[in-house]
């Protein structure tokens, strides 16, 4: 456990590197004219109008808000979580892709591994959470007021264990998750977001529902003349008599004019349940017309 934090944070600060690197290769370009040149590159070579938000990497979003027909996104994310009876590693695969103008739709398959520690016999069965289907639609882009908003609708099909396959019905439970979103950009470099909605839970053994709100802040800086930012996200979590949050410093670094690499730490600000987490996103967005 303490080995894989350790590689996060080697990663973490090799990160930190290359995005001085990257803003360095920019010097013979002021930055200012960079900012603009990236901004115009997001906003201006296409219509509908379009305005350049940072895009938190752990809640990400279904697609770029005002997002254009033609895009599309792959990524693949792995993640580790330190809790007090076992340590859960997680995986995902999703495709985001935009059929019509201001239409983003998803499919995301989401893995959690399980490993019992400190002298546990048990752990939760490792399995494919769910299939995952989202669909999310920009209703406002204002290129003066820099600022964006949406609503959307995740629709989760959860699976049983993998060791429960021949014994149990496959599918266990629905999750149903509408969703609101509102982002601004202030000035060229600094980006703020809003993510919130209920997810409703409905287990079908017992055929009972609970509802958690999702309430997730986010601020991003854009690091002058490229497209690396830093940032941060702020992960609520309300119930009935309980409420946790989890802080997550991160960062997004551009590989090449398609891939970026995003890194996350996970800090929860109550302990009763995890520790520390880290992730990692890789993110390739193939070109469109």
């Amino acid at each position: 456990m303490n080995t894989l934090l350790k590689a996060g944070s080697a990663a973490l600060l090799t990160c930190l590197g290359a995005l001085n690197g990257f803003a360095q290769t920019n010097d013979e370009i002021p930055n200012n004219i960079a900012d603009s040149l990236y901004i115009a590159e997001v906003q201006d070579y296409a219509q509908p109008v379009k305005i350049l938000h940072a895009e938190p990497l752990y809640i990400d979003l279904i697609r770029d808000l005002g997002a254009r027909k033609g895009e599309r996104e792959w990524n693949v994310g792995m993640g580790l979580t330190d809790k007090n009876t076992h340590d859960e590693y997680i995986a995902l695969v999703e495709y985001e892709w935009a059929p019509v103008n201001r239409l983003g739709l998803e499919v995301e398959l989401p893995f959690s591994f399980y490993y019992p520690v400190n002298g546990n016999t048990n752990a939760p069965g490792s399995k494919l959470n769910s299939l995952k289907m989202a669909a999310q639609y920009s209703f406002f882009v204002s290129e003066k007021l820099k600022t964006s908003m949406a609503i959307g609708y995740i629709q989760e099909f959860e699976l049983t264990d993998f060791n429960q396959y021949s014994s149990s019905p496959l599918f266990t439970g629905n999750v149903y998750n509408p969703f609101f979103i509102a982002a601004k950009r202030w000035g060229q470099n600094f980006h703020t977001l809003l993510y919130t909605g209920p997810q409703v839970f409905h287990h079908f053994e017992d055929n009972n529902t609970h509802t958690v709100w999702q309430i997730n802040t986010n601020v991003h800086y854009m690091i002058p003349g490229t497209r690396n930012f830093i940032g941060i996200e702020f992960n609520k979590e309300a119930q009935k008599h309980d409420f946790d949050m989890t802080v997550r410093p991160q960062m997004r670094v551009g590989v090449t004019d398609n891939i970026l690499i995003g890194i996350v730490t996970g800090i929860p600000i109550n302990r009763e349940n995890e520790r520390f987490s880290t992730f990692l996103r890789l993110i390739y967005e193939p070109a469109h017309n």
